[in-house]
Parts: structure tokens; C-alpha cells; sequence
């Protein structure tokens, strides 16, 4: 008896075809049942994930995904998990990737390695925008959508800004040995704007020459010469395209031209509009941040002290923003606003330099705000404390149910 293959599924996609398979994870096609949308399903393990130490890297690039929406990034769509797996859904692109085109057809000419290249600093200028570092930039980690046009993916070694130390540098080495900038390796630390800059310039190099700047089968003498940034341009390019890589591959990160990145994105950039209400929050959203569908939960590690935390108001989102800062000046903290966002920095330095607190507000419904008060630099402890007399004042503002009036009685 002949049976109709029956498609899996998982949540709202039906799962087809392994597209991609690594240690920890098959990338499977899928598509959306609803829409039709195709999509790429990545199945995570978490027995593996857990045994291999990988949870918080799965976990910093699930957050920082989420922070990044660009025509240049490899977008994410959704999360889920089950008891054994973690699901996470992100846009399909057919293209393959920027690697095997320079494989199959070896250097690009100038106006088509512009192109990349532009979109490629668009993208990369927008990231640290948002206070995302990619950290692991090679063309291999840039993939091209069936109108070829770039899509920036693995963000698995990237850092947010709240990885920044009291120096203000981070310093975690890590990327692909090539493409890695020389302040990286001298274990100092380092500027992830520069950092990501650099590789973006080797990628340029590769686009234009078809071979590597930096390369040597010795691992010491490769770290030698991208330290002296030692490479040499092909006679075939033009004068303006080796002064510009000149200019990114400079060994003294204090010395490269810090807006190279800014001026390339002014002449092609992605306008954003000015916010004019409240960054509307949608039900994944607001699932992926209660406890059923929080990530740490998903792994089951246990959490150090909470850096952020959230609570829900029905006042109008302006009047939150006054009474956070009516609030937090007496604290003894300076308030920075744009938008709908806020830091708060404390004059007086604390046991981990001065303390800053980022908050932003988040639209759930017409007349229901969420505000989300987290730790950007500074002592966890302090942090909480300051968040206790915060709340203390904020206490007509917070929305309070009929299940949390019972608990005050």
C-alpha cells in the first residue's frame, strides 16, 4: 500500500534537504507552510552544544543576529527548541558563497570587487552601529542571494559592546589566522571597529588579486607578516585601489584612517528614518525574552546575576523616558537620549570603572510599552543596586497586574 510521503515539520516549516552540516549543527531547506517563504533551518544538538562548551557562542550569535536587520546580513527569523534541539530559522540565499566565486573564476575586475566591496562596508558600518563586532570576516562568511548581491553570515565569534572591558578595547583572539588584524594577535587588546576594518581590506586585496596578502605555511612567519602588514600589490591594480588597502592594511591601529569605514558608507549607504515612535516589539520577540523560550533556559546553565532585566508600563512613552530621567539624575547619573534609547553613565567610578546603563522602549501594543533596563559596561552589582532605587522610583510608572497588587498586600 502505497502511503503519501508525510513532510516534517517543525512549527510552521516543513523541513526538506540537508543544504550544510558541521560539528555542531545540519542546516536543513525548509519552507514556511503558511507563506510558501523558503527558508534555511539551522538544528542545533544541545547534548553537543553543552559537551563542546558552545553554549554562549550559539547564544551571542542568536542576540546579535536578532540586534541586526540589513540588506547586506544574513537575516534571522525566529527560535525555537525543543528538549533535544534548538531551532533557528533564518533567510535562504542561493547565490553560495563570495569564496567559491573567486575559486571557479579567480580575480574580479575593479568595478565588480567595488560592488562587494561597498556592501560589505555597509553592512559591516551598520553592525557597529548597533555595537555588533563580526571578529571572523572572510569570504567564506559572506554568501550572495540569487541577484548577487551580498549577504554577511556566521556571526558566531562576534562581540557586542558590552564585551568591551574598562579599557574600552576587547580582547578575545580569535578569526581565521589570514584575515586577522595584527592587534588581535599581540594579545593587547583591541578596537573591533579596526579589527573588522582590517579584514574587510584583505577581503578587498583577495577580491582584486585572487591570492592572499598575508600567507605562509609557517604560522609564526604569518603572524610576523601581517604584524609587519609585509605584502605587496599585483602590477595590475590601479593606483587608487592600492591606496586604499594601503590605507586599511596599516599594522598601527592608532594610525589607520579610523573613518575610512564611515567615508565608504556616506557615498553608498542604507538611509535609516528617524525613529518617530517606539521600536514595535512582535510576539517572537516578546516569547524569546520570557522564561519559556529564554535561551539560557534552553541550554539549562546556570546564570550569574541578571545584567538586564524588564518591566512593562501603559504610560506614554515619552513620559517613561522623563520619569527614567527625573529618576536617575539624583543618582548621580549623566542621561544621554536619542530616540526612544538612553544611556545613563555614572559620574563616580565604581569597583569595575563607571557604571553605564543602556534602557530602550519597545511598543507591544498601542497603549503597552516595554521597557528594557540593561548593564552596558561596569560592576553587575552595582548595576542592581542602582536598578533596586531606580525601581523604587519608577513605582507609578510600572504596570502593575492584579496578580502582582495581591503579592504587595
Amino acid at each position: 500500500m502505497n502511503k503519501a510521503k508525510v513532510k516534517r515539520r517543525v512549527g510552521k516549516y516543513e523541513v526538506g534537504r540537508t543544504i550544510g552540516e558541521g560539528t555542531f549543527a545540519k542546516v536543513k531547506f525548509a519552507r514556511n507552510a503558511e507563506t510558501g517563504e523558503p527558508v534555511a533551518l539551522k538544528i542545533l544538538d544541545k547534548e553537543k552544544v553543552l559537551k563542546h562548551k558552545m553554549a554562549e557562542q550559539i547564544e551571542r550569535e542568536i542576540a546579535t543576529m536578532k540586534l541586526i536587520k540589513h540588506p547586506n546580513v544574513i537575516r534571522l527569523y525566529e527560535v525555537m527548541g525543543s528538549k533535544t534541539k534548538i531551532f533557528i530559522v533564518m533567510e535562504f540565499v542561493t547565490g553560495g558563497e563570495l569564496f567559491d566565486k573567486i575559486v571557479n573564476h579567480g580575480r574580479m575586475r575593479e568595478d565588480e570587487a567595488r560592488r562587494y566591496f561597498q556592501q560589505l562596508i555597509n553592512a559591516i558600518d551598520y553592525c557597529h552601529s548597533r555595537g555588533v563586532y563580526h571578529r571572523d570576516l572572510k569570504p567564506e562568511n559572506l554568501l550572495l542571494d540569487a541577484y548577487g548581491n551580498l549577504k554577511v553570515s556566521d556571526f558566531g565569534f562576534s562581540a557586542l559592546s558590552q564585551q568591551v572591558r574598562d579599557d574600552g578595547l576587547l580582547h578575545t583572539s580569535c578569526g581565521t589566522p589570514n584575515y586577522v588584524a595584527p592587534e588581535v594577535l599581540n594579545d593587547r587588546g583591541y578596537d573591533g571597529t579596526t579589527a573588522d576594518l582590517w579584514s574587510c581590506g584583505v577581503i578587498l586585496f583577495v577580491l582584486l588579486a585572487g591570492y592572499l596578502p598575508f600567507d605562509d605555511s609557517n604560522l609564526m612567519n604569518l603572524y610576523k607578516k601581517i604584524s609587519a602588514a609585509e605584502f605587496n600589490c599585483p602590477p595590475w591594480l590601479s593606483f587608487n585601489a592600492m591606496k586604499l588597502i594601503t590605507r586599511i592594511l596599516d599594522p598601527n591601529p592608532i594610525t589607520v584612517s579610523s573613518n575610512t569605514l564611515g567615508k565608504f558608507s556616506q557615498e553608498h549607504h542604507v538611509t535609516e528614518k528617524k525613529e518617530e515612535q517606539p521600536a514595535a516589539m512582535n510576539a517572537f520577540d516578546l516569547i524569546s525574552m520570557s522564561k519559556g523560550l529564554n535561551l539560557s533556559n534552553l541550554f539549562d546553565v546556570e546564570q550569574e546575576f541578571k545584567r538586564e532585566t524588564r518591566f512593562t508600563s501603559k504610560c506614554p512613552a515619552n513620559e517613561i523616558i522623563s520619569k527614567i530621567e527625573e529618576a536617575a539624575k539624583p543618582l548621580g547619573f549623566d542621561v544621554h537620549k536619542k530616540n526612544y534609547k538612553m544611556r545613563l553613565e555614572n559620574v563616580k567610578a565604581g569597583r569595575k570603572g563607571n557604571l553605564n546603563v543602556a534602557t530602550e522602549i519597545f511598543q507591544v501594543a498601542p497603549s503597552l510599552h516595554m521597557v528594557e533596563v540593561r548593564k552596558a559596561r561596569g560592576d553587575t552589582l552595582e548595576f542592581h543596586e542602582f536598578y533596586k532605587k531606580l525601581s523604587t522610583c519608577l513605582d507609578d510608572v510600572v504596570w502593575k497586574t492584579g496578580e502582582d497588587m495581591q503579592d504587595m498586600k
